[in-house]
């Protein structure tokens, strides 16, 4: 008798731990497929970390749902309800609710550490001088390029640089890593990124580069200012208010563990600015 209670409470506590595991919620998780360093399907970008250190917290079972096109994801899949968390986009994305800031970061100056360069900020000698300037069109260092007269310098050495695969209506991509060799390799003198996307490339050099965050006082030719610095949200569906405030909860109550995963890829963080931490 002793023992088939023995095989019943087994049976039971067996069939219990079966129900917990089976009823686990799921948390899907929006990455791209190829974008690194954020992510891709191998799972090997910082947000990919980010997205399983989530369901972890939140005990839930991750699920990645990858994108190929940046353009039409929140459309396609988030408001489809596809998928419940984008984990990088920009503070207060109108096309979501966005969470509190996890990060504050800014565009670089990657430069090479032997070439010892005084660059600090867009009024040095060093981008007058500069052959070969590694940028992204449509970002703030364009901005800064056509407004020191050094844009169309640069116009025949960018069209090197683009990944010439996309079809039309396809997005045209430029590869950071690919931006960042051609400073360690010396092609290029300086290369003007956002930290985030090129710390990784920056660490794993083996030409030892520099990154200098460019300070966010910057203004076109008619005064109009240019950001350099950003901070970085966590995205949900509209509506979905119940979610938004755990990752807020969550994202407050684990500001160092957020900052050793991101540390670890290099990524240069900043302080958030006063007035949003009062909004927060």
């Amino acid at each position: 008798m002793k023992t088939t209670t023995h095989i019943f409470t087994a049976l039971t506590l067996g069939l219990g731990m079966a129900s917990v595991h089976a009823e686990q919620p799921t948390l899907k998780v929006c990455t791209a497929e190829n974008e690194m360093p954020y992510s891709n399907k191998a799972g090997e970008g910082f947000e990919n970390k980010l997205a399983q250190y989530l369901a972890e917290q939140l005990g839930r079972k991750l699920e990645t749902v990858t994108w190929t096109d940046p353009r039409y994801f929140i459309r396609d899949f988030v408001d489809k309800g596809l998928c419940d968390v984008v984990v990088g986009v920009d503070q207060g994305d109108p096309r979501l609710l966005t969470t509190v800031p996890y990060y504050r970061s800014g565009y670089v100056f990657i430069t090479r550490k032997g070439d010892d360069l005084d660059l600090q900020n867009w009024d040095s000698d060093v981008l007058q001088k500069a052959k070969r300037i590694a940028f992204i069109p449509g970002t703030p260092a364009e901005t800064m390029l056509r407004a020191k007269g050094r844009y169309n310098d640069m116009f025949n050495y960018q069209q090197e640089l683009v990944g010439f695969k996309s079809k039309r209506n396809q997005y045209i991509k430029y590869d950071t890593e690919k931006l960042v060799n051609e400073v360690a390799s010396g092609k290029a003198e300086v290369a003007v990124l956002w930290g985030p996307a090129a710390a990784r490339y920056v660490q794993s050099s083996t030409t030892p580069l520099t990154m200098t965050v460019i300070p966010d006082n910057n203004q076109r030719a008619d005064g109009e200012k240019v950001g350099f610095h950003y901070s970085t949200s966590m995205g949900v569906r509209k509506g979905d208010v119940a979610l938004l405030e755990q990752l807020n909860t969550l994202i407050r109550n684990a500001e160092d563990d957020f900052t050793e995963i991101l540390e670890a890829e290099g990524i240069p963080l900043l302080d958030e600015p006063d007035t949003a931490l009062s909004m927060n």
